[in-house]
């Protein structure tokens, strides 16, 4: 017969299994942190009719991703608005104002990934998606961007020490009040982040 204190001990065990498995579960995804040199935020506009791109520089990021289980990887991403720059000094002016971005007011803009969806083949490449929100000028809306991880060339399969980023998607700046100079300039605007990262620790 099964004594008492064996049943507490069991007990004790189940429970502390319990507690402790979504720490297990968290320490697997793996810290990253971005390369600057090797890491670039673009956006494209069209002003009257034609392209014009810019560049945004990232202020922070906070990136985890799961080995085991790709879709509990997480991104958390600050970019520096004040700075941003395109190659017309009067368009990166006009960037700036308050009736488009708003810097004075706005500094950053910021996406928090809340969803992965992998790729037919299980990764986070080959029509992978990375879904989120997305701050701008204070307003918060979803954001879908396609996604692409890729090890660097010439590296083990399992080696993970160090990875390229590759995201694009497309916004409609007026969903987030920025929606100055419509008759120059077309509501759609497109992304495109190339980004290289790096096991921190």
């Amino acid at each position: 017969m099964s004594q008492p204190w064996m049943h507490r001990r069991t007990l004790i065990a189940c429970l502390t299994a319990g507690l402790l498995a979504p720490y297990r579960l968290q320490a697997a995804a793996l810290p990253y942190r971005l390369m600057p040199d090797a890491t670039e935020v673009r956006f494209t506009f069209r002003l009257s009719g034609q392209p014009q791109h810019g560049r945004i520089p990232v202020r922070t990021a906070r990136i985890r991703i799961d080995p085991q289980n790709l879709a509990r990887s997480q991104a958390d991403i600050t970019l520096d608005a004040s700075r941003a720059r395109t190659g017309l000094i009067f368009a990166t002016e006009a960037l700036k104002s308050p009736s488009v971005l708003n810097t004075a007011r706005f500094p950053e803009i910021r996406f928090r990934s809340t969803r992965v969806r992998l790729g037919p083949d299980g990764r986070l490449s080959g029509g992978a998606q990375i879904g989120g929100e997305l701050t701008l000028r204070g307003t918060t809306r979803p954001l879908t961007l396609q996604s692409a991880l890729y090890r660097r060339p010439g590296t083990a399969a399992n080696d993970l020490r160090e990875l390229d980023v590759h995201l694009s998607g497309s916004l409609s700046r007026a969903a987030f009040g920025a929606s100055g100079y419509p008759d120059l300039v077309a509501d759609q605007v497109t992304l495109a982040i190339k980004a290289r990262i790096r096991q921190a620790g």
